[in-house]
Parts: structure tokens; C-alpha cells; sequence
């Protein structure tokens, strides 16, 4: 054996605080964005029946949520609505008085330096759960472009310090950049859903938000799980239009993406850790089959080690708590 020489890597692994004091990859609680899904009428706080712990929560109950929020050290929440009214052109999306314009001022109100993102889209608010005008059971990409740009305005003048289109639109960072800066909002970054897969991981965030298509999919608008040059096109395009973060979503199934991303260009990096990662987890740690925070905190570091710079993730909250331990 006097005559071996290999390496010993194992050196640098002896004790937790050296482990700690050579780890490469960290996680962070101003990295996290929490989730929060609004809804009309008083006196509501009711579970998602595809996501323990997450929750529909009325104006009155957003106080509470966020005194946690910030309390946790977080420093950012999307907001996400859903309202009592449907129609084809998703009018409460962006109507003054909408629930999300209504919960941004109150967030704001109490919380003035909490970073809140509001997801611009039309899902949520259409009859038919698409994320645009439909026109022959197609939509229709120009006529949902000037929508969503009411929507984004109708945001910026409700408070949102980031506006984060989710719609896979051609051109909708352009439309939504153009609104922004004519309206008064130059200063109001955009974080774009720059590559977001048709997923069946979604499944769950459908419960949330009410947001299930009444027909056909989303696959014509959002990308084949099998491409990734098209992710650099996507991206690339959003970059010209003025896309001041860049988001993968999923995330999980996507890390190769991210790092792409991260390789490529040189904005901040937004994983979406999705309901379906997150309903996974959890059902299986319900069953005592997994360790959840082991499992919730390596996913993370995995996403962060990928290349992420921030997480929107429905575990926020949790992960704040291990952190703060």
C-alpha cells in the first residue's frame, strides 16, 4: 500500500464544519418567492386539494399571510387571483378593481418593501382557461398581446414592483414593455415566463387557480418538453424585448435548462419549483416515504447548483424556517 498515490478527496469531508466551510453552492432565504393565490369574498381560507398547505385566501385573511412572509425574512410573493366572474376576455384581469390589483394595494399598504411580482396573464380570468383570445377554438396571439398589456398596466398602477408575463405570447415582453414605459412604468422590470414548458406538473396549480382549459391544451402556445434549442430562441427573444429576469418552469425535469440559461445569458435566472414538484413531495412525505425537509432542500440546491439566482417555490415558507433554524 506504501507504493499507492491516488487522491483524497475524502480530506474535505471530515466533519460538518469543514463540509461546510468548502461547500460551493448555498441557499438563501432573499433567494425564495412565495406564491399566493387571492380570491374573491370575505372570510375564506381554503386548502388546495392537491396542495397541503398551500391555500385560496380572502383580503381579509392577506394580512396574516404576509405578517408570516415577512416575519420569515422572505422578500418577495406573486400574486396570483382568482376571481368571482369568468368571461372570453378575461375583463377582470385587468380591470382597476380586480382581485389582484385589490390585494397589491393592500400588500403594499402594510408592506411597502416587500418585493410583489404579479403574474400577468388570462387564465385565470377567462371562461374558457386560456391564456388569450380565442378565436375558431384557436388563440389568437396580436389580439391577446393588447390584453395582457392592459393587464400589466392595471398592475403597475395597483403598486406591483415586478410584472411577470406567464402567457408564452409571441412578442409579449415587447407589447408589455412598450405599455409599461407609454403608461409611466419604465422603471418596473419584467420577469419573463422567457421558457415554460406544456407540463403535466402544472396539474395541481390547476386546483389553485381554477385555471384548467375547458378545451384542447396549451401545447399550441407553451413548448414541447423534448426541445431545448428552442429554449435559447425563446429567451433570446425576450432578451431583445426588453426581459429584465428570465424564468424555467418547471424547473425539476428542467435543470439541464436552467444551466443552459444561466451559461447563456447574463440576467438573473428565475426557477419556478411548480405544484406538481411540490404535491409530489408532499404526498409522498404524508405517507412517511421521504424525509421532506432533506428532500425540499437538496431539490433547491439542485436548482440553485443548476444555475438559478432566485426560486419561486410553495415551500418558501418552510425553507425559511430550516434556514432561520
Amino acid at each position: 500500500m506504501n507504493s499507492l498515490h491516488f487522491d483524497r478527496h475524502r480530506r474535505l469531508r471530515q466533519t460538518a464544519n469543514l463540509r461546510a466551510m468548502v461547500r460551493e453552492t448555498h441557499l438563501h432565504v432573499e433567494d425564495l418567492i412565495y406564491p399566493i393565490f387571492v380570491v374573491e369574498g370575505k372570510e375564506t381560507k381554503q386548502e388546495v386539494r392537491s396542495m397541503p398547505g398551500v391555500y385560496q385566501l380572502s383580503l381579509d385573511h392577506l394580512n396574516d399571510e404576509i405578517a408570516e412572509v415577512v416575519e420569515l425574512g422572505i422578500k418577495s410573493v406573486i400574486v396570483f387571483g382568482v376571481p368571482a366572474e369568468k368571461d372570453e376576455v378575461g375583463s377582470q384581469a385587468y380591470c382597476e378593481h380586480g382581485i389582484v390589483q385589490q390585494a397589491i394595494r393592500q400588500i403594499k399598504a402594510h408592506y411597502p418593501e416587500l418585493v410583489v411580482i404579479a403574474d400577468t396573464c388570462l387564465c385565470e380570468y377567462t371562461s374558457h382557461g386560456h391564456c388569450g383570445v380565442i378565436e375558431n377554438e384557436q388563440v389568437v396571439n396580436d389580439s391577446s398581446l393588447e390584453l395582457l398589456v392592459k393587464t400589466a398596466v392595471s398592475q403597475a398602477k395597483a403598486g406591483a414592483d415586478i410584472i411577470a408575463p406567464s402567457n408564452m405570447m409571441d412578442g409579449f415582453v415587447a407589447a408589455i414593455r412598450q405599455g409599461l414605459d407609454e403608461a409611466g412604468f419604465t422603471h418596473v422590470p419584467i420577469m419573463s415566463y422567457a421558457v415554460k414548458y406544456a407540463s403535466a406538473f402544472y396539474g395541481p396549480f390547476r386546483d389553485a387557480a381554477d385555471s384548467a382549459p375547458q378545451f384542447g391544451d396549451r401545447k399550441t402556445y407553451q413548448m414541447d418538453p423534448a426541445n431545448r434549442l428552442e429554449a435559447f430562441r425563446e429567451a433570446e427573444s425576450d432578451v431583445r424585448e426588453g426581459a429584465d429576469f428570465l424564468m424555467v418552469k418547471p424547473a425539476l425535469a428542467y435543470l439541464d435548462i436552467i444551466r443552459d440559461m444561466k451559461n447563456h445569458f447574463h440576467l438573473p435566472i428565475v426557477a419556478y419549483n411548480v405544484s406538481g414538484e411540490y404535491s409530489m413531495v408532499k404526498a409522498a412525505a404524508q405517507n412517511g416515504w421521504i424525509n421532506e425537509k432533506e428532500i425540499v432542500m437538496e431539490m433547491l440546491i439542485g436548482m440553485k447548483r443548476a444555475g438559478a439566482d432566485l426560486i419561486l417555490t410553495y415551500f418558501a415558507k418552510d425553507v425559511a424556517r430550516w434556514l432561520n433554524e
